[in-house]
């Protein structure tokens, strides 16, 4: 059987087939520093997928990096992406990317790798959430109670015991929310193999 969003078909490309680069990661890191040349890589299962170079210079970070088109030949590719400082509105600031793409210029927080890095709307992707059915989404927030309950990942599993320093009120409430997920999980999941009509 499959796991959480198996059976998916068509439509656009989502966000999570692509490798982002998340400019609030870079500057939490410390990594915005002028002069400052670094590696940033993308890693599943704990092997890596893919790297790039970036390099900050001021106002803009210089993206280095190799790129294959259908298999062909590799080609480097080197180019700037300006970056763009706001005031938050209770203090601080904050930074964003400026969409290198030609003709773009959007001011996003995220871009994501290709042939060149390039905010969702230029690659044409959708956040995966919007392709979500009921069942996704209840086990997407199973999940996350799960996750906050500090319980063993996936509803097949039983339900833990309260977690230490939770107040029961909470504790109640959680598992409340969590039953019904999880039982719009398991419903939809039936209905999709055809144990209980549509």
């Amino acid at each position: 059987m499959g796991g959480y969003g198996s059976g998916r078909q068509g439509g656009k490309r989502s966000t999570d087939s692509m490798n982002p680069l998340d400019i609030r990661r870079l500057h939490r890191a410390g990594l915005l520093t002028p002069g400052r040349a670094f590696s940033w890589q993308w890693t599943v299962g704990g092997k890596e997928v893919a790297s790039i170079r970036l390099r900050t210079e001021g106002d803009h970070v210089i993206l280095d990096y190799r790129n294959r088109s259908h298999g062909g030949e590799w080609r480097p590719m080197e180019y700037p992406v300006y970056l763009e400082w706001t005031n938050c509105t209770l203090g601080g600031r904050r930074v964003w990317f400026r969409c290198p793409a030609e003709g773009c210029g959007r001011r996003v927080a995220v871009l994501f790798g290709s042939s060149i890095f390039a905010c969702r709307h230029c690659h044409g992707l959708a956040y995966e959430s919007t392709r979500e059915n009921s069942g996704d989404r209840a086990m997407r927030r199973a999940d996350a109670i799960r996750k906050r309950m500090k319980w063993v990942p996936g509803t097949a599993n039983p339900k833990g015991d309260k977690p230490k320093g939770m107040h029961w009120r909470t504790f109640w409430r959680l598992s409340a929310e969590y039953d019904a997920f999880a039982n719009t999980s398991w419903a939809e999941t039936a209905r999709c193999l055809g144990m209980i009509p549509r």
